[in-house]
């Protein structure tokens, strides 16, 4: 019999491994979206800062040549006329192209004359934080350029870096950048629980319906799911339910017919002794007070009870063998299976039995010679009952690589449809015989081909 009680831990400690796998998956997954969403603000913010210090070297170096460039090819021949050179160069600094720079006139005697406008400081006013200023900002090299005035005076122009306008431009772009970025991180984080809400739901129907089985609830069955492979282990676990159901139902129909055949096994020996020795002994006693007497005949009561006597130990030795085969014990398994075909052949003579058994299989150890021993009594007990069978062959061999005993039970009778007797109990106790001692069974019989029985017992 198959015993649900394993069955029951086992599943218990699954539901427990279960729920903890669940809350740790959880954590686990959000513990990881963490950090891959921090390692790629980082590496963000790391690329966009890279990114954002080339891009305003670029265009600060751009706004210097092009500068340099308007003043050379501007001052080559003259300023045009009526037009001072600081009103030039107030107009010069106004340009767009040169709104990163800070443009200034040195005279002769030093001092210096600042050209930049008022405008640049209103476009100050949304400054970026210094940290991001300080790790934008680079060295920046500072031009000067001699120039002469219509009275032949020199004046120098400094051309110095002013980058703020874009560093805040580009401050402006890496927030925006940054603030996607998060979004899109919210987004596949929230994606991500709504998957997971929706796994954990099914989890929870699966575990629901394993503490069900534990209780020993086997026809509830868990529904289709969405998920392939949520749906592949409903199905197994639908399987499984319904195998333990049906383990169940033979184990229980096996259990009441082994106490069936116990007490009938019972109820037949006692009604053998009550009738065979009750009446023997009986029969003994009065011829034993019979005896006492003086006329009696002692010659033919004493030869009636040599009768009896030996009437009571056929029925004893009959009543003995079918309890348990002393020859089993005292001559070995091979003899007690020669000894059982030469029964089997007095009582059907029509019937030709071919016994093939090894040597080696005395010296099995005696749980598993019993259980051989019932087997092939219930296979020839099977073929004579039901088969109508010709020839039986039964061989017993113990293959020393593998280390496993082989059974095999064929006849040469009309066979069956093995689905319509795997409900016998012949077949049944066979077959848990075999389970218990480890190994495997396999009963193949078709309509008009006979039937096979082989199995494999792993021996130490």
């Amino acid at each position: 019999m198959v015993s649900t009680g394993s069955w029951k831990s086992q599943l218990v400690e699954a539901n427990f491994l279960i729920q903890s796998d669940i809350m740790s998956l959880r954590n686990q997954i959000s513990i990881r979206i963490l950090l891959i969403s921090f390692c790629i603000l980082v590496l963000g913010g790391s690329f966009a800062i890279w990114q954002a210090r080339n891009a305003v070297k670029e265009e600060v170096d751009s706004s210097i040549n092009l500068a340099l460039q308007l003043i050379k090819l501007s001052l080559a021949p003259a300023p045009p006329a009526g037009i001072k050179e600081t009103d030039w160069f107030y107009r010069l600094s106004a340009l767009e192209q040169t709104r990163h720079l800070n443009v200034q006139l040195k005279t002769s005697t030093g001092q210096f004359i600042d050209l930049t406008r008022s405008n640049q400081a209103i476009a100050r006013n949304d400054l970026p934080p210094p940290w991001f200023v300080s790790l934008v900002a680079g060295h920046y090299p500072e031009v000067e350029h001699q120039v002469m005035t219509l009275d032949d005076q020199p004046l120098t122009l400094v051309i110095q870096a002013d980058p703020l306008d874009e560093i805040t431009e580009v401050w402006r772009e890496t927030v925006a950048f940054f603030m996607t970025i998060c979004a899109l991180i919210g987004l596949s984080f929230l994606a991500v629980h709504l998957v997971f809400n929706k796994t954990l739901k099914a989890i929870d129907i699966i575990v629901e319906n394993l503490r069900l089985i534990e209780t020993g609830e086997y026809r509830k069955k868990l529904p289709e799911f969405a998920t392939l492979e949520y749906d592949a282990i409903a199905r197994a676990i639908n399987h499984m339910t319904d195998v333990l159901d049906k383990t169940r139902q033979q184990n229980r129909a096996l259990t009441q017919h082994s106490l069936r055949i116990q007490e009938e096994e019972r109820q037949r020996l006692s009604q053998e002794l009550h009738d065979e020795l009750g009446q023997s002994l009986t029969a003994i006693k009065v011829m034993a007070v019979t005896a006492a007497h003086e006329r009696a005949d002692t010659k033919k009561i004493t030869g009636s009870i040599t009768s009896i006597c030996d009437r009571l130990m056929t029925v004893v030795r009959s009543m003995m063998q079918q309890l348990h085969p002393l020859m089993l014990t005292e001559l070995g398994l091979k003899a007690t299976l020669e000894d059982l075909v030469s029964h089997w052949k007095e009582r059907n003579p029509e019937l030709s039995f071919t016994l093939q058994c090894d040597d080696g299989v005395d010296c099995l150890d005696q749980a598993v010679t019993i259980q051989v021993f019932r087997v092939i009594q219930e296979c020839l007990t099977n073929t004579i009952r039901h088969a109508h069978a010709r020839r039986v062959t039964i061989t017993v061999a113990i293959d020393r690589e593998s280390g496993r005993l082989t059974l095999l039970a064929a006849d040469d009778g009309r066979g069956c449809h093995i689905g319509n007797v795997a409900s016998g109990f012949g077949l049944l106790g066979m077959q848990e015989r075999i389970k218990s001692l480890g190994g495997e069974c396999e009963i193949d019989s078709q309509p008009g081909e006979g039937m096979k029985m082989i199995a494999q017992i792993p021996i130490s």
